[in-house]
């Protein structure tokens, strides 16, 4: 039988935004080892977010450095002519934005094209409502707890929309028996993680809380995380 998301153990995707560029790919290798079911990568346009990340070649020469979830957030507008890109150099999961386009159905149609999950990702602003007919394809929601931008910022407590989106998956899941992750990514730390966990998220994106204190503290900070 298929295990709701409501019923799994949280599991970390740590992001990259905030690992030592200059040794990107041994910094992939850490966290793996350090015990992160997920890999989120940060894709950042300067366009939709005022900041400027890593393009489809980055994930490509971080592919081999682990076996773990390739979990490619993609903060870019428009999206739909680069998925492709970034299925080829890799991803396991692409998530686009409500807000990114018109056609969000589309964009997730053009995901799932490529045998990838799709994820839909909502800005802090963005009612939950908007994605409530596009949950028939979607395997990942994930509630944003700041502006996307740039890592280090304060959580915004929206756990009534973390929770209004457990309830909506839970309803796909009991319709469909699709199990659909629930990430939040925004100022997760120690004690925001606890918060979010108990509103109904199953999967935590956090930065700071993984990377900081160096390489020797990355398997007790995401330990941490779990609570």
């Amino acid at each position: 039988m298929t295990i709701p998301s409501s019923q799994q153990a949280v599991r970390i995707a740590p992001s990259i935004l905030s690992a030592n560029f200059s040794i990107l790919g041994e910094e992939v290798r850490r966290i793996d080892e350090a015990g992160a079911e997920y890999i989120h990568i940060d894709v950042m346009d300067g366009h939709f977010v005022p900041n400027l990340t890593f393009g489809a070649p980055v994930v490509k020469c971080l592919r081999p450095h682990s076996k773990k979830i390739f979990d490619v957030h993609l903060m870019i507008s428009p999206v739909d002519g680069l998925i492709e890109d970034f299925v080829k150099a890799g991803s396991d999961i692409i998530t686009a934005h409500v807000e990114a386009g018109p056609h969000l159905h589309r964009t997730l149609q053009a995901i799932k094209s490529h045998g990838v999950k799709a994820g839909v990702s909502l800005n802090p602003h963005t009612p939950i409502e908007s994605i409530q007919h596009v949950m028939d394809m979607v395997d990942l929601v994930l509630i944003m707890t700041v502006n996307p931008g740039f890592g280090g910022q304060s959580f915004i407590p929206l756990l009534d929309k973390i929770a209004a989106a457990r309830a909506m998956i839970d309803a796909e899941t009991a319709r469909s028996g699709r199990v659909i992750d629930l990430q939040v990514d925004g100022g997760v730390n120690p004690e925001t993680a606890k918060q979010c966990v108990a509103a109904g998220a199953d999967l935590l994106v956090a930065g700071t809380a993984v990377f900081k204190d160096g390489p020797e503290k990355y398997a007790e900070n995401i330990k941490a995380l779990r609570g």
